[in-house]
């Protein structure tokens, strides 16, 4: 059977309290099974990986899923120290990253499916339905030295099921921004000494979200255009009696400020640009009541942003941190894209929506795996960095000089691989029964296999 390497155990041995002996050792078997196996991330698929074929009693590894007590929560907490302590230590601040996205599976037993609109094949004038799970995922992003980017890294992934599925079983039904208020309060407890800074797309632009979670962490979402934007309150005459106000006077729109010749722009140079490289932008910015009636007041900064050329539609940001300048709130938004990148490559190279589970608790915690194997392999990645170990195979039609998930992936299996199988005999003399350029390329083929 093919066991992972010893300096790849020792980050699997942090999760051991989460288990009993035998279902752990079980656990890391399925986990190997995972990172090594070709095409569909199942159960059994993943046996075959490891050389567990023949083995009768494999209905103790899909226990593992659907019957074994223990937490997703609780590991989630122990990765999301993993990666604290191995790339931000004494970091004075922490990002992340918080998006939805949907798993199209298909069957009758899957309870919890859905109809959502498909984020992929939709547009703005196009609208696309798909049935499957919706999952919210929070994600740590952090830049990677050798991928001279930054990485979003999934450490907690949790189901939210449609409006649907709650009414047919009587219970009152969770938006997606009380997901995310759980998640980012759960994550101010898990880090109560640090400044944690969140970025989320204009899903997450609600006034009672933000109300709710501005004295735990500090977010930062795109604003409408349009939205309702007041000063802050004067002070109190005194002596005067009623009710406190909420606001002060009515600010212009941002849609208004584009078009003011008062406004007071500023030219700075975004050294990153989502892919575009640096790019110059004019800024606007300040700071005013958000309010809604029947909501509570939210105190933001806002930012507007206008290509100077045309090419960009003009957009704006807000962060409920009023001592966060510009430039920074624009950089740490970028960042988020990084969140669509890592959703991508969990499906291209980790069988995300391949998998088979149909129980409710092995559905629930099947994909929260998957989408932790790829922080676990950037981990292992990092760690074979730093032993020159970390390969990268260019082709002569395709020329990279940073590694990708695909590398770190491809890197990390070649080393399990290759320790196991394909150590040849200490003595010069003893005859090679393959020929080791031909035993490179299958190590190639199979480590750059999906």
């Amino acid at each position: 059977m093919i066991t992972l390497p010893e300096e790849f155990s020792q980050q699997i041995s942090a999760f051991a309290g989460l288990f009993s002996k035998k279902v752990f050792e079980h656990a890391k078997v399925l986990i190997t099974g995972c990172l090594l196996v070709v095409g569909r991330r199942t159960v059994c698929s993943a046996l075959r990986a490891v050389g567990l074929s023949q083995y009768k009693r494999f209905d103790k590894y899909h226990s593992v899923l659907s019957k074994a007590k223990w937490s997703c929560y609780r590991a989630a907490r122990i990765l999301l120290l993993l990666l604290v302590d191995h790339f931000s230590p004494a970091a004075s601040y922490l990002v992340f990253g918080i998006d939805e996205t949907i798993e199209r599976r298909r069957g009758a037993k899957i309870k919890a499916k859905g109809i959502y609109r498909d984020p992929v094949r939709s547009s703005k004038s196009h609208f696309v339905k798909c049935s499957g799970l919706r999952w919210i995922s929070l994600m740590l992003l952090t830049p990677i030295s050798w991928a001279d980017r930054v990485w979003a890294l999934p450490f907690l992934t949790v189901l939210a099921p449609s409006e649907r599925y709650h009414q047919q079983r009587g219970k009152a039904h969770k938006k997606i921004t009380d997901w995310a208020r759980q998640m980012m309060l759960q994550l101010s407890r898990w880090l109560p000494n640090r400044l944690i800074i969140i970025v989320a797309d204009s899903s997450y632009s609600a006034i009672d979200l933000l109300d709710s979670v501005r004295r735990h962490v500090c977010m930062i979402t795109r604003l409408r255009l349009d939205a309702a934007l007041y000063d802050f309150v004067p002070p109190r005459p005194a002596g005067q009696v009623g009710r406190k106000r909420k606001k002060g006077e009515r600010q212009p729109t941002l849609l208004q400020r584009l078009d003011d010749p008062e406004t007071k722009w500023t030219e700075m140079v975004i050294p990153k640009w989502y892919n575009h490289g640096a790019r110059s932008m004019c800024i606007a910015s300040g700071t005013a009541i958000w309010y809604h009636s029947g909501m509570p007041p939210a105190p933001i900064r806002w930012v507007l942003t206008k290509d100077p050329g045309g090419n960009i539609d003009p957009a704006a940001l807000l962060s409920t941190n009023l001592d966060l300048d510009s430039a920074q709130i624009i950089d740490f938004f970028i960042r988020r894209w990084t969140v669509e990148v890592t959703f991508e490559e969990v499906r291209a190279h980790l069988g995300v929506e391949t998998q088979r589970q149909w129980s409710d608790l092995a559905i629930a915690r099947s994909t929260p795996i998957l989408m932790a194997m790829f922080t676990l392999i950037t981990l292992w990645a990092d760690h074979l960095q730093k032993q020159n170990r970390l390969v990268i195979k260019p082709c002569a039609w395709y020329q990279k000089s940073r590694p990708t998930f695909s590398d770190a992936i491809a890197s990390v299996r070649y080393r399990v691989w290759r320790n196991q199988h394909f150590c040849t005999s200490i003595f010069q003399a003893d005859m090679q029964k393959l020929n080791p350029p031909w035993a490179e390329h299958l190590i190639y083929m199979l480590t750059r296999a999906a």
